[in-house]
């Protein structure tokens, strides 16, 4: 390990851009309402705004796993930084929807850059007992910088512009750089051993098509990659619609997204608390199908109706809570799965990205699907049944990835 610069430990700069990265996945929609005034953006034009992220995700993720592979773990973190910085302060100069839509997918690129490859480089920082519990906290970025955004976006916006909400964003990204810059060493990976080289054809040796065809070929990567589908459609899904669950009931706009915010902060307390127990000798299927399992309890008590009649909704709100919250279990166990059940060390950041596919294309497809089944019975009280159909098979795919752990740890 190496020393750490002005006492902070690499992991934790590394959790912190991938921080600043997901605040520009949440930024835009504060924002959305005041472009339609300012720019003249459609509700189409603010659907592929939206969707832009998810897209690059979706199309990319495995292939930007791949460049992470071969650029270079820290590298492709401060190019994905870079862009993210400088689109969203460029995103602040432009003045029609056309400028920004490109903007939007050059952050989506930038975002997949520093997303990809940060779970192997906290592999290579940090010591093996630590792992787990850090992996955890690298589970949270993705809601803290949702909640943050949902959080802090109106205020800035209101208090000055849209354009200031771009400018900020780019400015701490910028700060991220320079942080990872003077913070993160440039780790490499650790030479594989006869008994590893032979099983993955030697990790330094690998072509990026050896990389791709020993990352398809190999369950783990496909157990953990369905899995992250599972959980984040059905996540999405239900946070996503909350703000108009929230108008049904008659609740204010503010009131709506400070406790859209709240359930999608919640969401962090699972991950931390995936990356203790896992330490603690929890196994990783437990920690899934009690996430699972919450998950579908949380979506009976937040939309089911018996006799026409739902819960109050302060329970519902409760049960939402215990949805994100628990649920956080998952995606937590699933970083720390990914590092154990990619087939090579030089195939962790491709497998990452794979997970990051299929996690965008369950993202891509969960809401139209809750939307489908909502707009089918006439209202919200059948969506459970979609985030129960995926849960069950989100508890079946735990049990593989229980099995393949324990194949993989019997084998080494």
């Amino acid at each position: 390990m190496s020393k750490h610069r002005f006492g902070i430990h690499p992991s934790w700069v590394i959790v912190f851009a991938g921080v600043c990265a997901a605040l520009h996945v949440g930024k835009l929609p504060p924002a959305l309402p005041v472009l339609q005034d300012a720019l003249g953006i459609t509700l189409v034009q603010a659907g592929f705004l939206l969707s832009a992220v998810q897209v690059a995700s979706m199309t990319l993720g495995l292939a930007v796993g791949l460049s992470a592979d071969s650029l270079g773990l820290r590298r492709s973190m401060l190019v994905g930084l870079g862009l993210l910085s400088f689109a969203s302060i460029s995103g602040g100069c432009v003045d029609d929807a056309h400028s920004l839509l490109f903007l939007r997918a050059l952050e989506g690129l930038g975002f997949l850059l520093v997303v990809m490859p940060a779970p192997a480089l906290i592999r290579r920082t940090v010591d093996a007992s630590q792992l787990s519990g850090r992996m955890g906290w690298w589970g949270t970025y993705m809601p803290t910088g949702s909640a943050l955004a949902l959080l802090l976006g109106p205020w800035v916006i209101a208090g000055l512009n849209w354009p200031a909400w771009w400018w900020v964003l780019g400015s701490v990204t910028a700060f991220a750089f320079v942080a990872v810059w003077l913070c993160v060493p440039d780790v490499q990976a650790p030479a594989p051993t006869v008994h590893t080289a032979a099983l993955a054809g030697g990790v330094a040796s690998q072509t990026w098509p050896q990389r791709l065809a020993l990352t398809l070929k190999s369950p783990g990567p496909w157990l953990v990659a369905l899995t992250f589908a599972v959980y984040s459609s059905q996540w999405l899904a239900v946070v996503g619609f909350l703000p108009m669950v929230y108008a049904a009931l008659d609740l204010t706009a503010g009131v709506a997204g400070v406790l859209s915010a709240c359930v999608a902060l919640a969401n962090v307390s699972g991950n931390i608390l995936s990356g203790r127990l896992l330490q603690r000798g929890w196994p990783a299927q437990r920690l899934l199908s009690i996430g699972f399992a919450c998950m579908t309890l949380g979506a009976v008590g937040a939309y089911a109706v018996w006799q026409g009649q739902g819960l109050p909704t302060s329970l519902r709100f409760a049960c939402v809570v215990m949805f994100s919250a628990v649920g956080g279990l998952i995606p937590g166990t699933l970083f720390s799965c990914a590092l154990r059940l990619a087939p090579s060390e030089g195939t962790v950041s491709t497998t990452v990205g794979y997970m990051q596919q299929l996690s965008a294309l369950g993202q891509f497809a969960g809401p139209p699907l809750v939307a489908w089944v909502a707009a089918s019975a006439g209202g919200w009280q059948w969506t459970w049944t979609v985030t129960a159909t995926l849960s069950l098979a989100g508890a079946v795919l735990a049990h593989f990835i229980g099995r393949a752990l324990h194949k993989k740890e019997t084998h080494d």
